[in-house]
């Protein structure tokens, strides 16, 4: 069982980086339709980072 939740993690992660990479690599974190927990894999492999706009929060991708 645990095999099939990490492909839909990985799945689901890759295609959020993809939305990311058509929108610039970033994107306000209020309009993305990923969980908390796909956000928060990403975070944990240092992929993503979240930065205070001072307006909200930006979605980026670790360059």
């Amino acid at each position: 069982m645990a095999k099939s939740v990490d492909n839909y993690v990985e799945r689901t992660s890759a295609k959020l980086l993809r939305s990311l990479h058509q929108n610039g690599g970033k994107a306000p974190l209020h309009q993305i339709q990923f969980t908390n927990s796909i956000i928060q894999y990403l975070l944990d492999k240092k992929l993503l980072q979240i930065q205070n706009t001072g307006h909200g929060f930006l979605l980026k991708i670790v360059e």
